[in-house]
């Protein structure tokens, strides 16, 4: 069969994810919750869900230089650390963070705190969200495991001495 050169082919490829569908891993106060994941986007995009329960590190100052991180806080708080700043993002703030620029974020607040984190290209970040549920459940978190997981996905910790995301609790 000829390909149709003046004519798209069209095809309903969508994925709709309801509030309560998609996988969710827990670990030390955080849950992660898989809307759109590369696969779905050949690599293009992932969207996730994060609940960060209150006085919880998401992730110490690190960076990426691959992809780009938007983050979209859905409810609470978060406070995120972009550079040497400090800033705080109440519910309907957007934070875009491009590729080489340290951040982190957190709730140091006493309530839940809940955003929609976006990489864009995604680099299969779902495998890396598997391996920090795998590693950040092992008693002790051993941290070159946690290194060697962290650079393979893209993702570079500022201070090796303060990478693990210990809670404050």
């Amino acid at each position: 069969m000829e390909e149709n050169i003046f004519e798209d082919t069209l095809a309903d490829k969508s994925h709709v994810v309801l509030p309560s569908e998609g996988e969710t891993l827990k670990m030390k106060g955080v849950a992660i919750t898989f809307k759109v994941t590369s696969g779905q986007t050949g690599n293009q995009l992932g969207i996730y869900e994060i609940v960060l329960q209150p006085k919880t590190i998401g992730a110490n100052l690190h960076y990426h230089r691959f992809m780009d991180e938007t983050f979209i806080v859905t409810h609470g708080m978060l406070t995120m650390m972009v550079d040497k700043q400090i800033k705080q993002a109440p519910k309907g703030t957007v934070v875009f963070v491009p590729r080489f620029t340290p951040h982190g974020f957190r709730n140091d607040s006493n309530s839940v705190v809940k955003l929609m984190l976006i990489f864009n290209p995604s680099m299969k970040r779902e495998g890396f969200f598997r391996g920090l549920h795998m590693t950040l459940t092992e008693n002790p978190i051993d941290p070159s495991k946690y290194l060697k997981l962290y650079n393979k996905y893209d993702s570079f910790p500022v201070d090796l001495d303060n990478m693990l995301p210990i809670s404050k609790q």
